[in-house]
């Protein structure tokens, strides 16, 4: 018993001194895994020695310093100036011409939009027409059924020269009236009065004559015509059907869609050149591309632009105009748009990937003759494709830079050129 109670004692003073070490900061925590496995119950303390003693007796002369002293074993930073070159992917800085473009996403809308509708009330007589057909402007669509308005044609001319023949025959009494009055034969109060009725009559017959000219623009209005240019759309009354002049549907719906316009915004920051160029009469040119920037699906220039700012988002709206000859583009569809704000001459280019950003701004990493990298600030210029035109006062045309491994460098870092690619 007396046995086992040291045994207890003795465990009970070794947890309390590792735990005032650890509190104490003295050893770390591997060392007091170590040790407690050493003296656990259950350790194997014999084995601890033994590993010990053989790792003492590891490469090495008597009394040389272990390479791993001080701490486990690690790999050392590959972008130091003291370790192995870090393998990197350069590209050479050219001097070329750049197009300074902007990138947009951009909304197609018709240029013009018109829902053909009746302008009289009928039975619908034929259709002349095929849905999504180009129709041109004025060409015929459909026919309303006309007899009820030629019949009020036909009455309103038979009403025009009833009312013309009394005035014929009131203005030939008026004559005679005259000739008498000359004579001193007939009162003079008569003959004011056959004038009168003339002139009564006279406006009787303008009245009819607008009475005919209306029926015959209700009868004309039974033949439906497009009145723009463009595609159709979708049918939307039957064969047969009574249609109205009030239906909020009408018949068919015409877009024009040729030219096609796009509703696109851009930053406020190039609102200033954009409005040089226009009030200039220079070409802003405009290139539509679909979702993935594969194919390119129109072009043409951008022909206004909207009166405000958008103050939420900072931008400014404009409108192109591109060429939709092969009909491709449709009104609400999306693209991504290009817009070209000018040209950059001789200016120096690198790809885009070889740009990198951090708390001081965009720089490049740059490769010397040396094998080692410096970091040479840039100001972003434009950008087209994979490429970036940059200016930056510390690089020159034919220089190699940074384009894949960059993360790991910094400046002074030894690097090993494993590829080399154009911009």
């Amino acid at each position: 018993m007396a046995l086992l109670r040291h045994i207890r004692f003795k465990h009970v003073f070794s947890l309390a001194v590792l735990l005032t070490l650890i509190a104490a900061g003295i050893w770390r925590l591997d060392d007091v895994q170590s040790l407690w496995q050493r003296y656990a119950p259950g350790g194997n303390a014999a084995a601890d020695k033994s590993a010990d003693k053989a790792a003492d007796k590891g490469p090495g002369k008597p009394g040389e310093k272990s390479k791993y002293a001080g701490g486990r074993p690690g790999n050392k930073d590959m972008g130091d100036g003291g370790g192995k070159p870090t393998p990197v992917s350069v590209a050479a800085v050219v001097r070329t011409d750049m197009q300074l473009t902007v990138q947009a996403l951009g909304t197609m809308t018709a240029m013009n939009t018109a829902v053909v509708r009746s302008q009289v009330d009928g039975v619908l007589k034929s259709l002349r027409f095929t849905e999504g057909q180009q129709v041109q402007s004025g060409q015929l669509l459909a026919e309303i059924d006309s007899r009820a308005f030629e019949a009020q044609l036909n009455q309103a001319l038979g009403q025009l020269a009833r009312d013309n023949a009394q005035l014929l025959n009131a203005k030939l009494d008026l004559q005679r009236y005259q000739d008498l009055l000359k004579k001193d034969a007939i009162a003079r109060q008569q003959v004011e009065t056959q004038a009168a009725l003339v002139s009564q009559l006279q406006g009787t017959v303008q009245a009819d004559q607008a009475q005919v000219e209306t029926a015959r623009l209700q009868l004309s209005y039974t033949r439906v015509t497009a009145p723009i240019s463009g595609r159709l759309g979708l049918k939307q009354a039957e064969l047969g059907s009574l249609v109205r002049a009030g239906d909020a549907n009408g018949l068919v719906t015409i877009t024009q869609t040729q030219p096609m316009a796009v509703v696109f915004a851009v930053p406020e920051m190039h609102v200033p050149l954009i409005m040089r160029k226009l009030k200039s009469g220079q070409a802003l040119t405009v290139q539509a591309w679909d979702r993935e920037h594969k194919q390119k699906l129109a072009s043409g220039r951008v022909s206004t632009t909207d009166n405000a700012i958008d103050l939420a988002t900072g931008t400014l709206k404009l409108k192109a105009a591109l060429n939709n000859r092969d009909g491709q583009l449709f009104p609400n569809q999306f693209a991504q748009i290009e817009l070209q704000l000018d040209s950059l001459k001789n200016t120096l280019v690198v790809p885009t990937a070889s740009v990198q950003r951090g708390a001081q701004g965009n720089f490049v990493l740059v490769v010397q003759d040396d094998g080692t990298v410096k970091s040479v600030p840039v100001q972003l210029l434009a950008v087209q494709d994979d490429s970036q035109a940059i200016h930056a006062d510390g690089l020159k045309e034919g220089e190699n830079v940074v384009t894949d491994g960059a993360d790991r460098l910094r400046s002074g870092s030894k690097v090993e050129v494993v590829k080399a690619a154009k911009p």
